[in-house]
């Protein structure tokens, strides 16, 4: 790899890490590529991405963004991924490392906040934006439900009572 090939993925990887939500450093020694493609299709597939990239140019392009300094985790073999979505890196990493011990989480970045790999961890634990989304809607809807029920309610029961009447009167 030239200077100007080194410059070029320095620029795309600082591009990256400034636009996602959360980075995830993990060391993936012994991960066969099948193994290692398949990561990145569950990443990609989640809306999130993996690179491998050497640890030097990892730590320059992270030098150029607003995110925390966790140039200590770029010993050895490792792999970065990042999303848009603070939960989908996280979780998909997570999945794959307990499915698969050669993947060893080593922590991340969340913005200017460090993780560690027990935060990495509970980031995965967390659920999706458009689950969360779900959920918020579901409230919503929910008082508005109720308060259809509760509007019904009295008519029917005058309704009853007046039939109960026209029944008794009629018999």
């Amino acid at each position: 790899m030239d200077r100007a090939e080194k410059a070029e993925l320095v620029k795309t990887l600082t591009e990256a890490f400034s636009s996602s939500e959360v980075i995830v450093v993990a060391h993936y020694s012994g991960l066969s590529v099948a193994e290692l493609e398949e990561l990145r299709v569950q990443m990609k597939t989640a809306g999130g991405q993996v690179k491998v990239a050497k640890n030097r140019l990892a730590m320059l392009a992270l030098k150029q963004t607003e995110n925390a300094d966790i140039s200590g985790l770029f010993t050895g073999p490792t792999l970065v991924a990042y999303s848009d979505d603070p939960v989908t890196a996280p979780k998909i990493a997570a999945k794959f490392a307990k499915d698969n011990d050669k993947l060893v989480i080593l922590g991340g970045a969340m913005g200017s906040t460090e993780l560690d790999a027990d935060g990495v961890n509970a980031l995965a634990k967390l659920p999706s934006l458009d689950e969360l989304r779900g959920k918020i809607a579901g409230m919503l809807t929910q008082p508005a439900a109720k308060i259809a029920m509760v509007v019904q309610a009295p008519g029917g029961q005058v309704a009853r009572v007046i039939s109960a009447y026209s029944e008794k009167g009629a018999a």
